[in-house]
């Protein structure tokens, strides 16, 4: 069973983003979901010979080899700044894996922390234990520059027509929530868009990062923007991003915690969160 958060972004798509980094990110919200009042203590892990984290290739703008071919992404950084935060940097290793070894890996203590979107449920907590979320993907609605639909994107789409994928979550957390308004379902996203940029449909509902990748393409021709803020459902939507680690390390657990705690405290995971993602998703 693939339990890889599925969210797949292409390379190219990831490159010609990069370039809008800068017009876009004093417009992007910064999600925080840590309580400020939440105390962690840091934990001491000087005996640790190593601090390694395990990750894939194929997983833009996470994990993925870039031009120069050189492993980097947004959970490359974020390990990085963990270790740093543990100070632990010089002792840091990141490898790359095949997805279908990377649980083994950890099992045969070939690593100390998978960083690289395993699901969250029943059946990988038999075997793992996870960090507390460090980012959720929402659904979020997009519309075209020019059909005039402005929040609240409930009243908004009243008697309008929304894209969803066929079998999606997103189509069906639009079927429970926004039961009463009107749902086209196409067999992909790209058809989804299509509609959307020809005027078939007056929005799209899909998950953020998707959404966020395509406005900021050359296909979308700088047609569309997002409507609204974020809906955010752990049912739906699944719960979250976190770190994979062995169930029997809660030492682990607990320096995790402590370094993402840090990090969003000092700005450090605002700064990659607007370089991977300029548009935000929230």
């Amino acid at each position: 069973m693939n339990i890889k958060t599925p969210i797949k972004i292409s390379l190219l798509t990831l490159l010609i983003l990069s370039s809008s980094i800068l017009s876009y990110a004093q417009e992007v919200k910064i999600p925080n979901f840590w309580d400020k009042n939440e105390r962690f203590g840091k934990p001491e892990v000087s005996t640790l010979p190593r601090m390694r984290f395990l990750t894939t290739t194929d997983f833009p703008p996470f994990n993925f080899i870039d031009r120069k071919k050189r492993l980097t992404g947004f959970h490359v950084d974020l390990a990085r700044a963990i270790c740093e935060e543990l100070d632990v940097l010089n002792r840091c290793q990141i490898q790359a894996l095949p997805w279908e070894e990377l649980q083994e890996a950890l099992a045969k203590g070939e690593g100390e922390a998978i960083i690289a979107g395993l699901a969250i449920n029943q059946e990988t907590r038999k075997e793992l234990d996870f960090s507390r979320a460090y980012l959720h993907i929402p659904g979020r609605f997009i519309t075209r520059k020019d059909a005039g639909l402005a929040p609240p994107v409930y009243d908004a789409i009243f008697k309008k027509k929304t894209g969803v994928v066929k079998d999606s979550a997103h189509a069906a957390y639009f079927e429970k929530v926004f039961a009463n308004r009107t749902a086209e379902v196409f067999d992909t996203k790209e058809a989804a868009f299509a509609a959307l940029q020809k005027g078939d449909v007056d929005a799209v509902f899909s998950d953020a990062l998707s959404l966020s990748f395509w406005l900021s393409s050359t296909p979308s021709k700088d047609c569309c923007i997002f409507l609204d803020e974020a809906f955010k459902s752990t049912y739906y939507f699944g719960n979250g991003l976190s770190i994979a680690l062995p169930n029997n390390r809660p030492e682990l657990v607990e320096a995790m915690n402590f370094a993402l705690k840090e990090i969003n405290q000092n700005g450090k995971f605002a700064e990659l969160y607007l370089r991977y993602f300029p548009l935000g998703l929230y």
